[in-house]
Parts: C-alpha cells; sequence; structure tokens
C-alpha cells in the first residue's frame, strides 16, 4: 500500500482564468502568445483559447500547494502550458498536445496553486514548481496584458499575480 511520488491526475476544472481586472486570459498559438484581454459575452460563447482544463494532481507533498497542470483547446487542437528557459528567461509557452494522466518527476508544467493571501480565499496565485518564487503573472506590454512567470519575495503581495477561476 505504498504510495508512489509520481503525481497522478485526480480531477480537471473546466475554468476561465480572470485578472485583477477582470480580463480573461485567451491564449493565440497562432501569435504565440497568451494575455488578459476584455472579453465581450459573445466572444465568451464561442470561448476559442479561454475555456482552461485545470488539471489537479494528487501529491504526497500538500504543504507547497495543489499541484495542476493548465491546458485550452484552440479550435480542434489541445494545447498545454508549460515554461521554458529562453536567453536566461524563463517564458510561458502553450504546446499543441495532452496534458500527461502521470508525471513522475519534476516536469515544466506543473504549478502550484495556492490562496493568494489569507483574506482572499476566491482568488490564487501559482507558483511554478521548478523555480521556487516565480508565479504567473500578467506584464503590461504596450496594449497587451502579456502571461509572465515573476519573481515574488516571500512578504510581497503582487496584485498582477491574483487569479480567480
Amino acid at each position: 500500500e505504498l504510495e508512489c511520488d509520481a503525481l497522478c491526475k485526480e480531477k480537471t476544472l473546466h475554468r476561465v482564468l480572470r485578472n485583477v481586472n477582470s480580463q480573461l486570459l485567451v491564449v493565440r498559438p497562432d501569435l504565440n502568445v497568451a494575455a488578459f484581454e476584455d472579453v465581450t459575452d459573445q466572444e465568451m460563447k464561442s470561448g476559442k483559447g479561454m475555456h482552461f482544463s485545470i488539471h489537479c494532481y494528487k501529491t504526497t507533498t500538500p504543504l507547497a500547494g495543489m499541484p495542476v497542470a493548465f491546458s485550452v483547446q484552440v479550435e480542434d487542437k489541445s494545447y498545454y502550458m508549460c515554461c521554458e528557459r529562453e536567453c536566461g528567461e524563463m517564458i510561458v509557452r502553450f504546446k499543441e498536445g495532452e496534458v500527461p494522466k502521470e508525471i513522475p518527476g519534476e516536469s515544466n508544467i506543473i504549478f502550484f496553486k495556492e490562496t493568494f493571501t489569507s483574506c482572499c480565499s476566491k482568488a490564487f496565485k501559482f507558483e511554478y514548481s521548478m523555480e521556487r518564487g516565480m508565479f504567473l503573472a500578467f506584464e503590461e506590454e504596450g496594449c497587451l496584458r502579456k502571461l509572465i512567470l515573476k519573481k515574488l519575495s516571500k512578504d510581497e503581495v503582487d496584485e498582477t499575480m491574483k487569479m480567480s477561476l
């Protein structure tokens, strides 16, 4: 009756991700970008690139938070979120493919879901599993609010990392 250290998929939630400005995260694989945007009700119904599957994994170390992976459907293809180092910087990418049912060790697709603050239980932040202190956030780039990984010190509160499901 030993439990393996592999992360095993436990359940999948279907959600949209909103930032502090109530904008939805939209993935555009053709442009290789994911950004928070103002979305009309009609665009939301069509749902291209904004209805996420949040894959929750069982863990033997729950202190870090709930391990999750993200995937999204765009047209008839499935994309999963991962992080890659590029020119010394961590970049959030969406690659075509499915999220695995089991992850034997470390993985660049796993984030730890934590409540944003103790008084804000309906909002979350997502810490990258392979680099502690790095969180999903958004950064203004011209008129875009791009999805990025951002370093955070332990006692800091950063609204750009606040996401609701």
